[in-house]
């Protein structure tokens, strides 16, 4: 009987594999394909060898039909779960459940984790978290160890009424944040706000950077955009939280043109309340979080950008822009500033229609830039 390698994701107890095994066992060479990326997968089932020829040696055939049928079931099952995670990529609900924490000297860092092998770091916009690339994490978990943290003052992290919220401080807390894990590099791709971390973090540590995959955000002097100047002022007034307030409490007004969801989603229907009290409830659910929001916004002035251009400028990595054209905030004409200075750039990727947050209504999309940058 031919062997092949089973998926690691197949994580069903046994006894459920074998009780259908029979209905898959006549699609074993099928299911016993080789994956398009071996390294990812291990076996997870070994069978037992057994003697099928020599004088007295017999095979206990009813363990071997077992062991067949558990190995037809696992390897079949775990071809349909992986079509269904592409289906139905993680709600706000399994997200929570799947939501860990790591202890770093900047506090306890929340991240969704999916996938192992090299590291890919994905960076939230405001006032979003980790969950925001769920639907890419699960795409892109066959091929890396996908980590989305969220940012001190943003999502689940808990970091002191002190701690320095500043793009500085956070690019500074990632590396604090992959040190305690062992990832010495990653492949990093980036969205709004989170565009200024990446770029700081692999201005200052360019060995740290494997790739760059980077979506419409903040770039040069484009940030913070100016169209952000009420909110900043309202963060610095320390009033900001009140309109985070207002989306948990009208959501109508959340997918307007007026909301969050209204103006940065190309479809604000398609965000489920579940997934708008995933990113907005934890951002109000104390006085210290409150005010965590507001200097967390209020941080990013002065504009730390326009100083890294001669860094971007050395950054000979392979870099992607993936540039949403319906978004006033940050115009096409920013990742051509990009495509002109990163020099290991290959180019720009029109998203006809797409908003601020496109990533997370197209991960698709997203998927397979990444994969062809990453060379799987």
């Amino acid at each position: 009987m031919r062997r092949s390698p089973l998926a690691a994701k197949a994580t069903l107890p046994r006894a459920e594999y074998r009780t259908l095994a029979g209905e898959f066992l006549s699609f074993v060479p099928d299911a016993l394909l080789m994956p398009r990326n071996p390294a990812s997968m291990r076996p997870c089932l070994p069978m037992t060898h057994h003697a099928i020829s020599g004088a007295g040696a017999e095979m206990n055939r009813r363990n071997f039909l077992g062991t067949c049928a558990t190995i037809a079931g696992a390897a079949v099952l775990a071809a349909c779960h992986g079509r269904a995670r592409e289906a139905a990529p993680l709600d706000a609900a399994s997200a929570a459940a799947l939501r860990r924490f790591v202890d770093t000297p900047f506090g306890r860092i929340a991240c969704l984790e999916r996938g192992a092998g090299p590291g890919a770091l994905f960076l939230h916009g405001f006032p979003l978290n980790g969950l925001q690339w769920r639907g890419s994490l699960e795409r892109l978990a066959p091929y890396r160890r996908c980590l989305a943290p969220d940012f001190m003052g943003l999502g689940y992290s808990e970091v002191s009424a002190r701690q320095d919220l500043s793009p500085q401080a956070q690019a500074d807390m990632l590396a604090a944040f992959l040190d305690r894990l062992g990832i010495a590099s990653v492949d990093l791709i980036a969205n709004d706000s989170g565009m200024t971390v990446a770029q700081l973090f692999a201005a200052q540590r360019p060995a740290r950077v494997r790739t760059l995959l980077l979506t419409n955000g903040d770039v040069h002097e484009n940030s913070p955009p100016a169209q952000m100047r009420n909110s900043i002022n309202a963060a610095k007034a320390g009033s900001y939280d009140q309109k985070m307030q207002r989306h948990l409490d009208d959501r109508i007004y959340a997918r307007s043109g007026k909301g969050i969801l209204g103006s940065a989603y190309m479809n604000p229907a398609g965000v489920t309340d579940e997934t708008l009290e995933y990113y907005f409830a934890p951002l109000v659910a104390s006085p210290l979080r409150r005010a965590q929001l507001n200097r967390h916004l209020a941080a990013h002035e002065p504009n730390p950008l326009p100083a890294l251009a001669p860094a971007l400028g050395r950054l000979d990595v392979p870099a992607r822009m993936l540039w949403g054209t319906a978004d006033p905030l940050f115009p096409v004409a920013w990742a051509s500033w990009l495509d002109r200075t990163l020099p290991g750039s290959r180019g720009i990727r029109r998203v006809e229609g797409g908003r601020l947050f496109w990533p997370e209504e197209m991960p698709d999309l997203v998927a397979e830039e990444a994969r062809r940058l990453w060379g799987v």
